[in-house]
């Protein structure tokens, strides 16, 4: 019998964070370890950390300098995986880079647009940093072709298709709704998300639409949108089978973001049998496009009005597209790829940690100057 493969994964974004990203890398990994891997993470779990400035939520971890190398090859990984460009991502891009090691990327956040939006940082700079950051690696990997065509516009060409699934034996129509949907005035129109100002949520909040407005989610936002819009549920942050009752128990997603990169709510929400009221721009134009489970339109407040007459039906045909069998192959496809010739595949020294490991580590110093500096400042997207 072969000896599995192994992959140590290194992410900024990891549990408890609430996000997209967290749930696609949480996912990938469980599936990759029933294939056979053997999977080491390297997450901010394992280290004392600190908030991030303005999402407190998000915890920055403070590795000793070596630290992220030496956990790499403590694990014996034959593929190395850097998920994100925060201070884990960049120690280990450093180490992969000082020892030789190939390495495989992958592009989750707009930071240009995200770092634009709240500090007004020039894009030209934020895109000079992504093509820094992602110009060594074997493969960096996009969720949509036409992320990986914008990629390619900035310097970064070498880019592969690692999309997203759905579990639909958890996100799915009749779940009863929420006690706090009872009494509400229909239709209930529903955001899920990261509460950021990134995302837009007050596009959807301030549009002329008919029933009422949930928004599900937390972040710095939060507060100052609950203040302006009293009129609106929110519910804060939902996870498992509450949040699968909140989109089954609503009649449209209302998807206000012009940033994300993918939308992994988009396809839970069609999934839960809730047609899509969006801007047409990257991510629902992937997600949505012109498959009739939605309205993409410029006019939100008219993309509302229209999607609440599309069938149930169509959202629900249009989720079972996305498979995370098949999206967990592309990811072990590209690890594969990235390091063909490389003899670094074989059975780790040692079993290292486990999926969602609480071991940690002492604080220590920085890694990369004013690079760490503006990747730590915004979290990775949905």
């Amino acid at each position: 019998m072969m000896p599995p493969l192994s992959l140590a994964l290194v992410s900024d974004a990891w549990a408890p964070q609430v996000n997209g990203v967290v749930r696609t890398l949480q996912t990938t990994m469980r599936m990759l370890v029933e294939r056979g891997w053997e999977v080491t993470t390297i997450t901010p779990d394992r280290f004392r950390s600190l908030p991030c400035p303005t999402y407190p939520e998000i915890r920055l971890a403070m590795a000793l300098p070596g630290a992220v190398g030496r956990m790499i090859e403590a694990s014996g990984a034959g593929a190395v995986h850097i998920a994100t460009e925060g201070p884990l991502g960049l120690a280990a891009r450093r180490h992969c880079l000082r020892v030789g090691r190939p390495f495989t990327t992958s592009f989750h956040t707009r930071f240009p647009d995200y770092l634009h939006a709240r500090f007004r940082v020039p894009v030209r700079l934020s895109w000079r940093f992504l093509r820094w950051f992602h110009g060594p690696a074997r493969t960096v990997l996009t969720a949509t072709p036409r992320l990986a065509a914008e990629l390619a516009e900035h310097g970064i060409p070498q880019t592969r298709l690692w999309s997203r699934g759905v579990d639909l034996s958890r996100f799915r129509p009749g779940l009863p709704a929420p006690e706090a949907y009872r009494g509400l005035p229909r239709p209930i129109l529903l955001n899920v998300g990261r509460v950021a100002v990134e995302k837009n949520i007050e596009a959807f909040l301030a549009a002329d639409a008919p029933g009422s407005k949930v928004v599900v989610g937390d972040g710095p936002a939060l507060a100052a949108l609950r203040a302006k819009f009293p009129d609106t549920l929110f519910l804060g942050a939902l996870s498992g089978e509450a949040l699968a009752r909140a989109y089954a128990g609503a009649d449209l997603f209302v998807f206000p973001s012009r940033t994300d990169t993918f939308g992994l709510v988009l396809v839970e929400a069609m999934a839960a049998g809730l047609p899509v009221a969006a801007y047409p721009v990257a991510g629902p134009l992937d997600v949505v496009g012109d498959s009739g489970a939605g309205v993409l339109d410029e006019d939100l407040g008219r993309a509302i009005v229209r999607a609440l007459r599309v069938p149930r039906a169509a959202a629900i045909a249009q989720a079972g597209g996305f498979s995370w069998e098949a999206a967990v192959s592309q990811f072990e496809a590209a690890q594969l790829a990235g390091q063909a010739g490389s003899s670094m595949f074989s059975r780790p020294r040692k079993r290292e940690t486990s999926l969602l490991s609480d071991s940690s580590m002492a604080a220590g110093g920085g890694e990369e100057g004013p690079a760490r500096m503006l990747a730590r400042s915004t979290p990775t997207n949905a």
